[in-house]
């Protein structure tokens, strides 16, 4: 009987990515480490943006994830936005990011500000507003935003976008732990 030897390219093995996702709110420990992680990894490591991510804002910002799934078990944090309120009726959005390996497909960060948009409504917004590097600018304007200004923020160009609110579902859902957590705003 003759001995066949096999060798393991990497290369022949395309990289697995999980075809199921679920975008929702952070709620799990596990979640909230991975959502803080990703930012970094994204804003600090890669864009060389922010030496501390985290801000004043995390305080009171509802995180939103997109958790890919396998074999229908959440397995990892792989997109992240974060919303919160700065007065009654007027909410941010902010620090949306999608892990590299993901970012092809597109539909993760669209997902991400449908959820953000749709539950800031949901929870009382009648502004949604986001400062955008202006990179992305045209992007968000695929996804009904408007450019309210340019400016200037950490050295870099962004812009003051505004979400077009009809544009965006309303959802209807749960609310009373993210009402808590966002301070009774809405």
């Amino acid at each position: 009987m003759a001995e066949h030897a096999f060798a393991l390219i990497d290369d022949w093995f395309a990289e697995f990515l999980a075809g199921d996702m679920l975008v929702k709110p952070a709620l799990e420990p596990w979640e909230r480490q991975h959502y803080f992680a990703l930012r970094r990894a994204v804003f600090s490591d890669e864009q060389h943006l922010l030496v501390q991510d985290k801000d004043a804002h995390d305080f009171q910002a509802i995180p939103i994830v997109a958790v890919a799934h396998h074999c229908g078990m959440p397995e990892q944090v792989i997109g992240a936005v974060r919303i919160y309120p700065t007065e009654p009726g007027v909410w941010y959005g902010g620090r949306l990011c999608v892990q590299r390996e993901y970012r092809r497909h597109g539909m993760i960060g669209k997902a991400l500000v449908n959820e953000a948009v749709s539950r800031a409504i949901d929870l009382g917004c009648q502004t949604f507003l986001a400062t955008v590097q202006q990179a992305n600018e045209g992007y968000f304007q695929s996804l009904h935003w408007d450019t309210l200004k340019a400016i200037d923020l950490l050295g870099h160009p962004h812009c003051l976008m505004q979400a077009r609110l009809d544009c965006y579902p309303f959802m209807p859902r749960q609310t009373a732990l993210l009402r808590s957590k966002a301070g009774q705003h809405g």
